[in-house]
């Protein structure tokens, strides 16, 4: 056993869904195996008092408040997590970062590039230890398949697609909410609201374009507000962006496709992720629909050979859970906030990590191109 595990004390700014699913994932927290950290939730901020009352059955929250800044304020709070609109991100993600609080914070942490811009510089500045929310690479089989890509097996890139996709939308009377607005979402639409799913692991292994040629598609123009009455439901419901990045072995300036799918209207599916790489020597491919195995390929004695493997429950952080069980969406959620909360404490090693401000900041440069290449028609190159 190591020593006894410090205590972090955490502030939840945006009792919505998320925010719930961390208040569940501290309770599960004794299912990891000699974790250095131990979390507790003491305090609560939103506006609507029956999503903070979900959090009295916790026991240990001391603080709920209608006043973000309250829980920025108070020194008793060790860090944040801030799951709140993109409309308010640079707001308090900045005065966050300005008061010294660390903080895990949603993706796509911030409205536009230019918020996103403003927010790395001042967390820059403050020299707070901030991560970005993205929980699905932490299922065994997509860490089995960035583990595979890292390690040169696939020798020459041929392509990559990753993405995520829902159907949630595909019933046209469902009722907007601050998502299907422009406002509140942003001009990238389904890109800040599913985009970091598709770019966090292209990211993480260096995968950054060249250029950018967007098709983005608002399908469902209006939906039902709150009384009823139809009004504009003015964001991007689907992108698909394809992408050309340089080729890493090669010296003589080739690049190959990458793809990134991202749909709030893609019938059939639940909320599916997926990576796909394939290379000359090897390739992987995993997704959530089907989340117990990993498919990898190889070319040996002049046969092309698709394998089915399934890693068992293997995550980043060692659990008392037996390898031989299922890994699910709350396993997944758990093992982000380990590997945020070790790497803090400087006890992460080797392992996979949380998305960076740095991911961030690029998939926000790729999301901003695709808006441009919508407009022009054309592909354009990040800036």
């Amino acid at each position: 056993m190591t020593a006894s595990p410090q205590q972090v004390r955490i502030g939840v700014v945006g009792a919505g869904l998320m925010g719930r699913e961390l208040a569940i994932a501290v309770e599960r927290w004794i299912s990891l195996v000699d974790h250095p950290v131990r979390p507790v939730v003491t305090a609560v901020a939103d506006t609507v008092a029956p999503a903070r009352a979900w959090f009295d059955r916790l026991g240990t929250v001391r603080t709920s408040t209608d006043d973000w800044r309250r829980l920025v304020d108070d020194p008793e709070i060790d860090l944040l997590y801030i799951a709140v609109p993109h409309d308010r991100h640079e707001e308090i993600y900045v005065g966050a970062a300005e008061a010294g609080k660390d903080f895990l914070g949603e993706k796509p942490f911030g409205i536009d590039l230019a918020a996103a811009v403003r927010i790395a510089a001042a967390i820059r500045r403050a020299g707070v230890f901030v991560r970005v929310s993205s929980e699905l690479p932490f299922f065994p089989g997509a860490l089995a398949a960035w583990e595979f890509v890292r390690s040169g097996r696939l020798g020459e890139v041929l392509e990559v697609r990753s993405g995520l996709g829902h159907s949630s939308d595909v019933d046209r009377a469902k009722q907007i909410n601050w998502k299907r607005r422009a406002a509140t979402c942003g001009q990238i639409g389904v890109m800040g609201d599913l985009g970091m799913h598709a770019a966090h692991l292209p990211l993480r292994l260096g995968w950054m374009p060249l250029n950018v040629y967007a098709m983005l598609d608002d399908v469902v123009p209006e939906r039902p507000g709150p009384a009823g009455t139809p009004v504009p439901c003015d964001t991007w419901d689907n992108a698909l962006l394809a992408m050309r990045v340089p080729e890493p072995t090669r010296t003589d300036g080739r690049t190959f496709p990458m793809l990134w799918e991202m749909k709030r209207i893609a019938p059939g599916q639940s909320n599916t992720w997926w990576f796909e790489a394939l290379g000359m020597d090897g390739g992987v491919r995993f997704s959530t629909r089907s989340p117990t195995v990993l498919e990898r390929f190889r070319f040996e004695n002049r046969e092309q050979v698709w394998e089915t493997v399934q890693p068992g429950h293997r995550s980043v952080w060692p659990t008392t859970t037996g390898s031989i069980f299922e890994f699910g969406f709350l396993d997944a959620i758990l093992q982000m906030w380990a590997s945020f909360l070790a790497e803090r404490a400087g006890a992460i090693g080797d392992r996979f990590r949380t998305a960076t401000v740095e991911e961030a900041l690029a998939s926000h440069r790729i999301f901003d191109a695709a808006l441009r290449s919508h407009t022009s028609g054309g592909a354009v190159s990040p800036d």
